[in-house]
């Protein structure tokens, strides 16, 4: 009887070993709770960006197209984050890279310093082209005086074309190149080539309209050449501003632990380049004036209201904002078209009253008060919408390159 008491003695501890061998391995798997599994709140997000987290170079560059994306702090704290760069950091370091091979690519860079100099030299060419241009029209208008009115139209025109091809060539190299490869709005051309035609020919006109004018096709048209050379060279403080305002900006995005501490740090900046760009246009407007003859005072505050507007536009579109850019342009060009519409209008019988408010603002501050209020109010609004759109982490991103794209002025 002691044997199978024994036995049984004995088996128990086996039965207890056993169980005890049985159950360890759902302890194991229970004290390993799924972080990683459908309870992590970030796998629905890696895979929802995948091919972005992937592909990007830092955590800032995820950062970056999160917020692009709308991903807000706000929305960062529904994934146990307290902002989308922490987000950004773990999306980072979970997802793996999409290319091993990529690493590689950087041995081309000894080659690449001496074409980044020759690029730089190239820019700065560009950038002074249309400055140089455009003097050069204003010569060639004034070696043709003397001859009739139609050389001097085709004169005149010509260099008008090969001012809008240099500005054209400037604006397509360096800091004012559109890094965000999207089609913009096609218009936005057609409302600079209105604001800057109107700028050097839309007082002369204005004042001609008001005086019951202008008599065609016998008029000739008085174009404000101080103001048209001032606002092609303008293009080179344009570009070094730009350039100032997106290095500032992504050291303050690398600098920054969240969208409000970036916003913070990028406000301050664009009001800051703003201010710089407007004092370097005003003293290329009085030299401009001191040299090629005065304009006139409201000449001056209208061209620099208008050089401000042409500078936030394209700061906008650079930084991934055409539409906005394009919308601040067209509303400058609506305005001034008015003001001329309704000087035309209050021709008609029984609408003279239509006209009295262009008169009046046109007799106390003379003709260039229209673009200068035109445009200034244009302008705060481009500094309004941008310093809510130029704070996001997705305006101040790596600029796209590629193979195509190390070499290009």
């Amino acid at each position: 009887m002691t044997t199978p008491d024994g036995g049984a003695t004995r088996a128990a501890p086996a039965r207890e070993e056993g169980g005890a061998a049985r159950t360890a391995p759902p302890r194991k798997e229970t004290a390993r709770p799924a972080r990683r599994g459908p309870a992590d709140p970030v796998r629905s997000l890696m895979h929802h960006h995948q091919e972005l987290c992937a592909r990007a170079v830092d955590a800032l560059e995820i950062a970056a197209g999160l917020e692009a994306h709308g991903v807000t702090d706000r929305t960062a704290a529904r994934f146990r984050h307290r902002d989308v760069f922490s987000l950004a950091e773990e999306l980072y370091a979970r997802v793996p890279r999409a290319d091993p091979a990529t690493p590689a690519a950087p041995a081309p860079e000894p080659v690449a310093a001496p074409a980044a100099r020759g690029s730089r030299s190239v820019r700065a060419v560009l950038h002074l082209l249309p400055g140089a241009v455009c003097v050069a029209a204003v010569a060639a208008l004034a070696s043709v005086g003397a001859a009739p009115p139609d050389v001097r139209t085709a004169v005149g025109a010509a260099g008008g074309v090969l001012v809008v091809l240099a500005v054209r060539l400037g604006v397509r190299s360096g800091p004012l190149r559109r890094r965000h490869q999207g089609a913009g709005p096609r218009t936005a051309g057609l409302w600079v080539c209105w604001t800057a035609g109107y700028a050097v020919y839309g007082d002369w006109l204005l004042g001609q309209l008001l005086a019951g004018g202008p008599d065609l096709p016998y008029a000739a048209p008085r174009a404000a050449v101080a103001t048209a050379v001032a606002l092609a060279f303008a293009l080179v403080p344009a570009a070094g501003c730009a350039h100032w305002f997106a290095v500032r900006g992504r050291r303050g995005l690398a600098a920054s632990r969240g969208l409000g501490e970036l916003a913070a740090r990028v406000r301050p900046l664009l009001l800051a380049t703003t201010l710089l760009f407007l004092g370097a246009l005003v003293a290329l407007l009085l030299g401009a004036d001191a040299v090629l003859g005065d304009d006139g005072t409201m000449a001056v505050v209208a061209a620099a209201a208008l050089g401000v507007l042409l500078f936030l536009a394209r700061l906008l579109a650079v930084h991934g904002f055409p539409e906005a850019a394009a919308t601040g342009l067209a509303s400058a060009a609506a305005l001034e078209a008015l003001a001329l519409s309704l000087v035309l209008i209050a021709r008609l019988p029984g609408l003279p009253p239509l006209g009295l408010p262009v008169e009046a603002l046109a007799t106390a501050a003379g003709p260039a008060a229209v673009p200068a209020v035109a445009c200034t109010a244009a302008a705060l609004g481009l500094l309004v919408h941008g310093l809510r759109a130029l704070t996001g982490a997705s305006a101040h991103g790596p600029a796209p390159s590629g193979p195509a794209e190390a070499h290009r002025p």
